[in-house]
């Protein structure tokens, strides 16, 4: 055991905790803390050799070349004035500051970041966390990992798997809390990924409702908004996903070839009728966990004013204004693929539902169609909780927990942030624009909530939360492969076209998080340089400038990627 660790089951706030809550959810909480005591220790890795071991043939790019080129805030074509002029202001510093190295930047989480370079990267609490308030996320911890088994069970606090479902635990798709990826083959089962659906509207009334995102999506009548590829003895799963993989050549300038995988997805084993052709199909691979509780915190304005400062460029991100299943009040979507989810407890709680099949008091209604009598009929591990609430199966303490843990994950700290052909890559995407949608600096404000491991934090996400038109290759399309229409939107405001920007904190360690992961919303990308030459719509010119590197270039664009 690591001497300097702090037992949670010994804090304060877990004696507190386990003393006010019902007896069996406190048994399974204390033996769920004894396990997470079991963690490897939060140990520093300088071993950072593999990050740009595929570029060691490459040449150093001297300093002398460095400042000989043109600044990346005058060469930079793809932003406007007053977008340049946001990104400074959000940043609190000037762009030229922002391409060079900056030793604030090695902490891209702020003080709450950690220092490991592991398969344990991602799974790390805040550093800046209390010894009094670890207790509640090793506790929530216990309850992302621990799977929830079918009701009635003799774990009554763990439940209620069902009767639809995706997995048995977050932990399944967000593999050591990392990103998911697609299925390799026809075969493979697809743990980390899934398929929302929708279907278009076809009256006013949903059109309107679509318009004022008073709904999230029209969904489709017997399979919902979501296919739930797994049900429990003697409920009917909606499909089986499968998927093919066709090979795509690019060519740069220089000849280079960098050969693609593109996906096809097919539904089979229908488990409650045909499908129809117009049905609107998106595979989406799990998120990582980290920094969550950061991006959060990033005030809504900030994003707002991004989305309105781009008119004479090409970019043109809006944000989704969505509906807030706990306050019944629109508001500014950004987690998930499509930003559809305003805040991390209606994200986790949507999870919990459409994942697991786990009701709360969020979303109280268990995930069936009104059609799937079986599933409707199946047996539920809800618990009465009182106070005139509804029985659910995941109480307001344990999503409490949940939102505890999923706001800490910490960030991991750079690796080789001052290494030449790191800054030379990072110049590299300053000057091709990519800064455009991927806003590398926000500057947290200090809040009146009980987020103190994230108040007034400067961190470097690159992102921007807003959505942006990717171009057909990453578009969704229908169960018969046809594009949908513009106007058609999928998931509140934003359409088939339209993905959220991701943030690229801790992706140079994605893979040694996963060997498995991989990137873009469907995982077609195995590489940083795949998933950014899959880059279309808004960024055509940015991925044509990408066309044009030579192997010195490209070495320099990947070291860069991979030191975040």
């Amino acid at each position: 055991m690591n001497a300097n660790y702090v037992n949670p089951s010994d804090s304060p706030l877990a004696t507190q905790i386990l003393r006010h809550i019902p007896s069996k959810l406190a048994l399974i909480i204390a033996s769920a803390m004894a396990i997470s005591a079991c963690q490897p220790s939060d140990s520093v890795s300088d071993d950072t050799s593999d990050d740009v071991s595929d570029v060691s043939d490459v040449s150093d790019v001297t300093s002398e070349q460095a400042s000989s080129n043109e600044s990346s805030s005058e060469k930079s074509q793809a932003l406007s004035s007053e977008h340049a002029k946001n990104i400074e202001t959000l940043a609190g510093v000037p762009m030229q500051q922002l391409v060079s190295f900056d030793p604030q930047e090695i902490k891209q989480g702020g003080d709450s970041g950690i220092s490991i370079s592991s398969a344990e990267s991602y799974s790390k609490p805040s550093s800046n966390l209390a010894a009094s308030r670890k207790g509640s996320f090793f506790i929530g911890n216990a309850f992302f990992k621990q799977p929830w088994v079918v009701a009635p069970a003799s774990t009554d606090s763990r439940d209620g798997l069902g009767a639809l479902f995706n997995v048995a635990a977050c932990q399944s798709c967000h593999v050591k809390d990392g990103r998911g990826h697609a299925p390799m083959t026809a075969d493979d089962d697809a743990d980390s990924l899934l398929i929302r659906l929708s279907m278009p509207a076809t009256t006013d009334e949903q059109r309107q409702q679509l318009q004022d995102s008073l709904i999230e999506k029209v969904a489709h009548p017997m399979y919902g908004g979501q296919l739930q590829d797994r049900g429990i003895q003697g409920v009917p799963a909606e499909a089986r996903i499968a998927v093919q993989w066709t090979d795509k050549s690019v060519t740069f300038a220089d000849g280079y070839v960098e050969t693609l995988r593109a996906p096809t997805f097919n539904l089979t084993k229908p488990g409650y009728g045909a499908f129809d052709e117009d049905m609107m199909v998106s595979p989406r691979v799990a998120l990582p966990m980290i920094g969550l509780g950061l991006l959060e915190q990033i005030p809504d304005d900030d994003i707002k004013k991004q989305a309105s400062d781009s008119n004479d460029s090409d970019i043109s991100g809006k944000f989704n204004w969505v509906m807030d299943p706990q306050t019944g009040k629109r508001a500014l979507g950004r987690f998930g693929w499509k930003a559809g989810q305003t805040k991390l407890i209606t994200q986790n709680q949507s999870a919990f539902n459409e994942d697991m099949g786990l009701t709360s008091n969020i979303r109280p209604n268990e995930s069936c169609m009104p059609t799937q009598t079986a599933c409707l009929n199946a047996a539920t591990g809800a618990d009465e909780q009182g106070n005139g609430k509804s029985p659910v199966e995941v109480n307001d303490e344990v999503a409490k927990f949940v939102e505890f843990y999923t706001r800490n994950l910490a960030v991991p700290h750079r690796r080789n942030a001052d290494d030449k052909l790191v800054l030379a890559g990072k110049k590299r995407f300053y000057d091709m624009g990519c800064q455009s949608c991927h806003t590398p600096r926000y500057q947290l404000p200090k809040t009146d909530d009980d987020h103190l491991e994230q108040h007034g934090q400067v961190i470097y996400p690159y992102t921007d939360l807003l959505l942006h038109d990717m171009g057909d290759d990453l578009a969704d399309r229908t169960i018969a492969g046809k594009l949908p229409p513009k106007s058609a939107q999928v998931e509140f405001l934003a359409n088939s076209y339209e993905w959220r920007t991701p943030a690229l904190w801790g992706v140079g360690l994605a893979q040694t998080v996963d060997p498995q992961a991989t990137f873009l919303h469907d995982g077609r990308a195995r590489t940083l340089m795949e998933a950014v030459l899959w880059h279309g719509g808004e960024a055509e010119k940015q991925k044509q400038q990408v066309l044009k590197l030579d192997k010195q270039g490209r070495a320099e664009l990947n070291a860069f990627l991979k030191s975040l």
